[in-house]
């Protein structure tokens, strides 16, 4: 069965509140990410999960699909179950969803192959995207989740602190946690029964949960710099990336 792709997106972001309308090259942050993951050929289908009525009008007025969801979720993850429990009631525990969260605006095909193929190799029921950092400012900043993996790709380790530690050697491989993850429905369905951590608490990355009840999680490492947009600067860069990049052309001049 192909995998499904859910993009949990909502107005009230923390850091940056009604970021998913915000226009870049005139076309709202969440389409972007709509229509960047459509670019990939094997899905069933791409949809956008939401409680807003906001992002909900400019969603059908794209033409793109969207589910209606709570509007008391403080995970991605919680927000993404229950879409799919709304519009596949009967899914069985072993398929395969990508979630890719709404502020990710360079998603690409690619990556979403990767973690796929990853999630297939390995039989994880978590997979998740690691994207190169290029500046060690974005390496020592506590707003980037960084992580670590063994060399098979298990997962060793996430955290806002900077790891590994450029303490003895100054050229070491600096990745972030990104946005773009692949899991069974099981494991979803699991996830969100286990208790909380000390470090998910701690650390604030939920990830930290299934290493800390000893579950499989894998990471895709990929040297393609990624941009999950939280502030408004984040958002310019963003706009840049999108104009230099032959894959918008793609897509956007169909709707501009």
């Amino acid at each position: 069965m192909k995998p499904i792709c859910v993009i949990p997106a909502r107005m009230g972001s923390s850091r940056y509140p009604g970021k998913p309308l915000e226009p870049l090259l005139g076309l709202a942050l969440v389409l972007h990410v709509y229509e960047r993951c459509r670019l990939y050929a094997g899905f069933a289908e791409v949809l956008i999960a939401t409680c807003d009525d906001e992002i909900k009008r400019a969603c059908e007025a794209h033409g793109a699909p969207v589910v209606m969801t709570a509007d008391s979720h403080e995970r991605c993850t919680d927000r993404v179950q229950e879409a799919i429990e709304i519009e596949y009631p009967d899914m069985d525990d072993g398929r395969l969803i990508i979630m890719v969260q709404g502020d990710e605006v360079l998603v690409s095909p690619k990556m979403i192959s990767d973690i796929i193929e990853a999630q297939s190799r390995s039989g994880a029921p978590v997979v998740n995207l690691g994207s190169r950092l290029y500046s060690t400012a974005d390496h020592d900043d506590p707003n980037t989740v960084k992580v670590i993996a063994a060399p098979d790709g298990k997962a060793l380790a996430f955290s806002r602190a900077a790891i590994p530690s450029r303490a003895r050697a100054d050229d070491v491989p600096m990745f972030q946690q990104t946005g773009v993850m692949a899991f069974t429905y099981g494991f979803l369905r699991q996830f969100s029964s286990l208790e909380q951590t000390p470090l998910e608490i701690l650390e604030a990355v939920d990830m930290l949960r299934v290493l800390e009840h000893g579950m499989d999680l894998y990471v895709v490492f990929t040297d393609t710099e990624t941009i999950g947009v939280d502030t408004p600067a984040d958002l310019k860069r963003g706009e840049q990336r999108l104009r230099d990049e032959p894959l918008t052309q793609q897509y956007l001049s169909t709707y501009l």
